[in-house]
C-alpha cells in the first residue's frame, strides 16, 4: 500500500511539473506566432506610416499615424482621383531630407510592423490625376482635370489651388499619377518636381504602396480617409 501511494504522489508531481513546463513553452510559441502574424499583416494587409511633414494639413497632420491598405493592389487596385496614397520616393524627391538612424530595437519592431519603419523613404499625397488625364494648374484658377474644375474642400484653409507653383497644362503618362498635397502652399509635390526636373513630377503606379485608409493615432484624431 505504501508503495502504491508513493507512486501516485510521484506521478502527480511529474504531471504538475510537465504542466508548468508546458505553460512556460506556450509563451515563446505565442510570441513567435504573434510576430509572424504581425509580419504577415504588414507585408500583405496593412502597414502603419508616420506623417513627417505639414504638406497634407489639415487632412493629416505631422505626427499622425495612418494605416495603409496593401491588400487591394494584389487584386488589381490602381489609384483613383481623390485617393490619398503612400508611395516610394520616385526619384530623389527626398534627396534633401535627413536620413534617420533608427536603433536596432526600432528596426526589429519595424520589420514585423509593430511600429512604423523610421528608415523607409516614402511620401503621402493626394491623387489629382491618373494616366491619360490632362491637368491644368494656373495661378488664380482652380485645378482643372480634363477641362473640369476640381471641387477641393480638403484644401488647407487659406491655401490656394495652384498660385504658389503653377505649371500650366500637362498630360499624365499612362502608368503614372499626378499628386499634390492638401496644403498646397507647403507641399513639394508633382508641381515642384516637374518644375525642378522637366519631364518629372509623375509618380509611377508601380511605386504606390497603397491607399491610406484611416488616421489611427492619436486616438482623438481617428478618422477615415
Amino acid at each position: 500500500m505504501d508503495t502504491t501511494v508513493d507512486a501516485g504522489q510521484d506521478g502527480s508531481k511529474q504531471h504538475k511539473s510537465r504542466r508548468r513546463m508546458a505553460r512556460w513553452l506556450e509563451w515563446p510559441a505565442l510570441l513567435v506566432l504573434a510576430l509572424l502574424l504581425a509580419l504577415f499583416v504588414k507585408t500583405f494587409l496593412l502597414q502603419a506610416f508616420v506623417i513627417p511633414s505639414d504638406s497634407m494639413n489639415d487632412t493629416i497632420v505631422r505626427g499622425d499615424r495612418v494605416l495603409v491598405d496593401k491588400l487591394s493592389p494584389w487584386f488589381g487596385w490602381t489609384p483613383h482621383r481623390g485617393d490619398v496614397v503612400v508611395f516610394r520616393d520616385p526619384g530623389d524627391w527626398l534627396a534633401d531630407e535627413p536620413v534617420p538612424d533608427p536603433s536596432s530595437l526600432e528596426r526589429g519592431l519595424a520589420v514585423v510592423g509593430l511600429v512604423p519603419d523610421p528608415g523607409e523613404r516614402d511620401l503621402i499625397k493626394r491623387v489629382i490625376a491618373v494616366g491619360g488625364d490632362t491637368v491644368d494648374c494656373r495661378a488664380g484658377q482652380p485645378v482643372r482635370v480634363n477641362g473640369h474644375a476640381l471641387h477641393e474642400p480638403y484644401l488647407y484653409p487659406g491655401a490656394t489651388p495652384c498660385d504658389d507653383d503653377p505649371v500650366g497644362t500637362l498630360t499624365v503618362p499612362q502608368g503614372s499619377i499626378w499628386v499634390m498635397g492638401d496644403h498646397r502652399n507647403d507641399s513639394q509635390d508633382s508641381r515642384f518636381h516637374q518644375r525642378a526636373h522637366p519631364g518629372d513630377g509623375f509618380v509611377p503606379v508601380s511605386d504606390v504602396i497603397g491607399r491610406a485608409l484611416v488616421v489611427a493615432w492619436p486616438v482623438p484624431g481617428w478618422k477615415g480617409l
